[in-house]
């Protein structure tokens, strides 16, 4: 049985310090490398708690002056990073540490983006070939996770939407990939049901949407599969009776399902996305609906990729169908919904999300092609 209390250390693909305590580190790492004065990026929700404050105090007790910036939406917007970042310059900071979820983590890396690049924050984005403007060093960028859904601590990107539209810009650059993770798994040991539950499916998507993309990418497959035997050993444990075990296996397997998804994610994001731009949706929540419908169109054709899925899950029929019947359950005993209709998607936002996924960046690495048609028939089926 593995003791997650020990503090281990992965250089995969930067340096993760994973393990209970490990955030404790964190004082020290700073002044080791002549660091003194933090930005802390994260959300209003988490910057209230106690572990945050714990944090905060941790520093300070080590004279690393802190200043903190919360301000920022659960669907990250561009005006977070403007504000962000005039908090840096103004307060004259040496490093930025991003602490929390998904949202936290885009924003943080958006931050460590804009403060030496001065064009436009979206001529960075990706899908345009703005990375080739990313020439410039960025300030010292730490992460620290305090969910396990995302993964977006050793990400090399940050999806920040337009503030009038909200469509979903991607930037990136190796440049912006964390120095150094402290993936601590008692830091998400006091996390609400429901938000465990649904970042948990998100972490369980891109491990799932990672193995069946097109390509030939064996490193990504493999790291994605043992994330979905992870992922399976714990996600009801750990919503309805947590433990440090089960925390810690989400944890892992979402830094993994991060790592995994560079070879591409597919369908199921491209109907997520629309959900939380158009109506606001909790992203985690959004794949959580859709998956197993995504999951369903994906299945013909590809048998043999979701037998492996079913092995993986340790599933008695080893079929795409059995996969998709798990994925039900697996919603049902975290008391997650199955249908759009009850996270208040209605009929007459099918064709305005049908056009907003088909025109999403994630369904090309689908190992299906997806056109508008098919996204109106998956939002009518799950709703």
């Amino acid at each position: 049985m593995t003791d997650f209390n020990i503090i281990r250390q992965y250089n995969f693909p930067t340096i993760i310090r994973f393990g209970a305590g490990a955030v404790k580190e964190l004082p020290d790492h700073l002044i080791n490398n002549n660091l003194r004065k933090a930005l802390l990026v994260t959300d209003p929700m988490v910057a209230k708690l106690n572990f945050f404050q714990d944090i905060k105090k941790s520093l300070e007790a080590k004279s690393i002056s802190v200043e903190v910036f919360s301000d920022i939406h659960k669907n990250p917007v561009k005006s977070d990073v403007i504000k962000g970042g005039d908090v840096f310059k103004s307060t004259n900071r040496d490093c930025i540490i991003g602490i929390g979820g998904g949202a936290a983590m885009d924003v943080a890396r958006a931050i460590a983006l804009r403060i030496n690049h001065h064009r436009d924050l979206f001529d960075y984005d990706d899908l345009i070939g703005g990375d080739k403007y990313v020439t410039e060093d960025v300030p010292y960028f730490i992460t620290i996770p305090t969910t396990s859904g995302t993964g977006s601590e050793v990400g090399r990107s940050a999806i920040i939407s337009e503030d009038d539209t909200h469509r979903k810009r991607i930037l990136f650059s190796p440049k912006l990939l964390a120095k150094i993770v402290f993936a601590d798994p008692l830091l998400t040991m006091e996390l609400p049901g429901f938000i465990t539950a649904a970042t948990g499916m998100d972490a369980l998507t891109h491990n799932m949407e990672a193995f069946v993309a097109k390509g030939f990418h064996p490193m990504a497959d493999g790291i994605a599969l043992e994330g979905i035997t992870l992922i399976n050993e714990s996600i009801a444990d750990v919503v309805n009776n947590p433990s440090l075990e089960s925390r810690s296996k989400m944890m892992i397997a979402s830094l993994m399902g991060a790592v995994a998804f560079q070879k591409g994610l597919g369908v199921v994001h491209s109907l997520a996305h629309p959900l939380s731009s158009l109506l606001d949706t909790h992203h985690g929540l959004a794949n959580a609906v859709n998956l197993p419908y995504g999951m369903r169109f994906n299945i013909a054709g590809f048998e043999d990729k979701f037998k492996r899925i079913a092995r993986a899950m340790n599933l008695k029929n080893e079929t795409g169908e059995a996969v998709v019947e798990h994925l039900f359950s697996l919603n049902k005993q975290m008391n997650l919904p199955l249908k759009l209709s009850a996270i208040g998607v209605k009929h007459e936002h099918i064709e305005t999300l049908s056009a907003l996924a088909f025109a999403d960046f994630c369904h090309p690495s689908n190992p299906k092609v997806v056109n508008e048609n098919d996204f109106k028939k998956l939002y009518l089926e799950a709703l």
